[in-house]
Formats: structure tokens, C-alpha cells, sequence
């Protein structure tokens, strides 16, 4: 398992996702750990090497005992990415690790390339808050509280009816109460208010609207207002908000990180279209190629390949589901053969195939989706044959 150890302290972190893309860290909020991530790092995988880490007294990490600061957890974030091999990364910090963020890019502005701040503030309720809450951990270990901060982290019906919920809630009461109070001291003495202006990172602001820990007013709107040039993006539910709109997240996030590609996205579109396609085709079709048809082919890599398929809000294999199934409600059966082969020669499978022909049938009829399933096992067959 990955450590590294920072002021005598061994701090536990994952590295993720694709080596050689643009590095990104994931810093999560109180009283969680790094899991609270996975459905950001399943959708950026793709398009960033990542790291998410526990924040020291949480999860894997070692709790050291008394109280912390977030000067200290912000060098706790470059001893990992230094271990990571990140000499400049984007970082996301949700809640606490948003104020580890804010404290990166006013002490440490050249190792960030952006800075996205989640439903987080630059000074997060009155020290007498936190003293209480210190007080009851204490006292009453993790128990004490967490029904009230569970009201905090997710919105009622989320509360009634996601699992997600439920693990958090597994998370929290598993803390040590000792990590949890050196954090909660850590924010208790934050106020990055008066250096906010600092900041020259792109930043993104992210709030909600029931968040009723760090709320547009007093919190969001701050950082909005004080960071030179900061966006912001608002999502219905509570603090949580990876966890409550994960891909109104993700997609905010990537777009973000991401914008889209610009210019002629003629190479772009034929790298995805090698990649979703295989060399072999694309190839061929290149090799094919006349003067009545070069400017269509170029058409369709620049527009279908280099402006849709490079879009980071769908996954490329969702997208390839979503293709195989407009194409077999249209007839377009040559296109999907070839996405068929294509698809089960990379990430898709059988299965994958039979619920997209289900549903074909449902919205589409009947008569499409036999057709497509006599079409699909044939390439499937050939596929199989030695």
C-alpha cells in the first residue's frame, strides 16, 4: 500500500487513473475518507492521473494526537504529490479539503494548475462551533454527533434512500475521534477572507442549494467575489455534493479541467476515433480515401470524433452504448456492425449488448432489436472463431 511519510506522519494515498495526463488530487471532507472519490476517479480515470489520499486521523492515515492546522495539512498534500512524482497538479477539495486548497494556492500558487473548492469557505462557522463539536468526539466518541452530521453531509431523500449514504455514515462512526478533533481544530482557526485575493489559479466554485454547512451566503459568495476570475456552478442537494449529483459533479469538474477542444479538432478526433474504432479500420478508411470523398471523411473525424466523442461528460463507453442503440433504432446496420466489433473488442461485452437491444426494443420496437441481435451474434461469432 502507497505512504508517505510527512512530519513524522504516515499519510495513506492511492495514484489512479492514466499515467502521462495532467495530474489531479482529490482532498476529502471531514470525517470521511478517500472512497468518498470513487465515482470521480471511475469518470476521470480516462483524462487525468490521479491521487486521492486520507487526510491525516482519517481512514488509513496515521492519527497523530493533539491539534492540527491547515498550514500543516497543506504540506501533508505536497509531501504526497511529491511522492506521487506531481510536480504541478489541478486540485479538488471538498469542505475541509477545500480549505487545504484555498491554503495551496495562497502558499503554494506554482505547484497548482487549477483549484476547484466544493461546497467549502474561507472561514467555516464560529470557534465556538467547533469547540463543541471537539468537546462531544471527546466525550462521546463519533457516535454523538453523527446523526447531526449526517443531516449536514446529504439531503432527506438522500438520507431515506442512497446507499452511499449509509457508507458514509459506516466511515464516520469508524474515525477516530482523536483524527476528527485535530481537524476540527484545524478549521476552527482558519480564515483565508482577507487572502483570497491572493489567489491567481483558475478556480471553480461549487455550492448547493440546501447546504446548510457552508451555504452560498457568507461562504460561496465570498470566494466567488475574492478570487480574481472564479466560475462557479450551483447543484440541488446538501454538502456531500460529489456524492449527492455525481455527475452534475464530474461534469462541471471536467468541463472545467477540460474545456472543449478549440481550433481544428482534426487530430484530436482522429486519436479518439483510432482508439474507439482500431487502427485496422480507421486505417483502411484513410487508405480508401478519393478526392470525391477525403473532404466527408474529414467532416466526420473533425465534427463526429473531434468535437462529440472528445467531450468528457459521457465516458466513451457510454457513448458507444448510446451510438449502438440510436443506430439500431435507425437501421443503420453497417454502422452498427462496425461499432459492435469495435465495442466488443474493447471495453463493452455481451451483455452490455443484450440491454442495449432490450431497450432498443421498448422505445423502438421489436423488429429493430431482432435485427440487431441476429447482427450482433454474428460478430460475435466471428469474433470467436480460432
Amino acid at each position: 500500500m502507497p505512504f508517505v511519510t510527512a512530519d513524522n506522519v504516515r499519510l495513506f494515498y492511492r495514484l489512479e487513473g492514466t499515467a502521462g495526463r495532467p495530474a489531479l488530487i482529490l482532498s476529502h471532507s471531514i470525517g470521511v475518507d478517500h472512497a468518498m472519490w470513487a465515482q470521480q476517479v471511475e469518470a476521470f480515470e480516462p483524462y487525468f492521473q490521479i491521487v486521492r489520499y486520507d487526510v491525516r486521523g482519517h481512514g488509513a492515515s496515521e492519527v497523530p494526537k493533539g491539534e492540527y492546522s491547515i498550514e500543516r495539512l497543506g504540506h501533508d498534500v505536497l509531501a504526497v504529490a511529491d511522492a506521487a512524482g506531481f510536480s504541478k497538479f489541478a486540485f479538488c477539495g471538498l469542505s475541509l479539503g477545500g480549505a487545504i486548497g484555498q491554503w495551496l494556492a495562497i502558499h503554494a500558487p506554482q505547484r497548482l494548475t487549477h483549484l476547484i473548492l466544493a461546497n467549502t469557505s474561507p472561514q467555516l462557522g464560529p470557534r465556538s462551533n467547533w469547540d463543541t463539536r471537539i468537546r462531544m468526539v471527546q466525550e462521546g466518541g463519533m457516535a454523538s454527533i453523527v446523526e447531526m452530521v449526517m443531516q449536514r453531509f446529504f439531503s432527506p431523500h438522500t438520507l431515506a434512500h442512497d446507499a452511499h449514504a449509509t457508507d458514509v455514515k459506516s466511515v464516520f462512526l469508524g474515525t477516530d475521534p482523536a483524527g476528527y478533533a485535530g481537524c476540527c481544530a484545524a478549521l476552527r482557526d482558519t480564515d483565508h477572507t482577507g487572502a483570497l485575493k491572493k489567489i491567481r489559479t483558475p478556480t471553480l466554485v461549487i455550492v448547493s442549494d440546501h447546504d446548510v454547512s457552508t451555504p452560498w451566503s457568507g461562504h460561496g459568495e465570498i470566494l466567488a467575489r475574492e478570487i480574481s476570475g472564479a466560475r462557479v456552478i450551483y447543484l440541488p442537494g446538501a454538502h456531500l455534493s460529489n456524492l449527492e449529483r455525481p455527475q452534475s459533479f464530474n461534469a462541471a469538474v471536467s468541463e472545467f479541467l477540460q474545456p472543449p477542444v478549440t481550433g481544428d479538432p482534426q487530430e484530436a478526433g482522429l486519436a479518439v476515433r483510432r482508439a474507439v474504432l482500431g487502427d485496422a479500420h480507421v486505417d483502411a478508411s484513410i487508405a480508401r480515401a478519393t478526392d470525391f470523398n477525403r473532404d466527408f471523411q474529414s467532416l466526420i473525424t473533425r465534427f463526429a470524433w473531434g468535437s462529440v466523442w472528445t467531450r468528457p461528460g459521457l465516458s466513451r463507453r457510454t457513448r458507444s452504448l448510446v451510438a449502438l442503440a440510436i443506430m439500431a433504432s435507425l437501421g443503420r446496420w453497417e454502422e452498427f456492425r462496425l461499432h459492435v466489433r469495435a465495442g466488443l473488442g474493447h471495453d463493452l461485452e455481451p451483455c452490455d449488448l443484450k440491454e442495449v437491444l432490450l431497450q432498443t426494443a421498448v422505445y423502438a420496437g421489436v423488429p429493430a432489436a431482432n435485427t440487431g441481435f441476429k447482427l450482433a451474434r454474428e460478430e460475435m461469432e466471428k469474433m470467436s472463431r480460432p
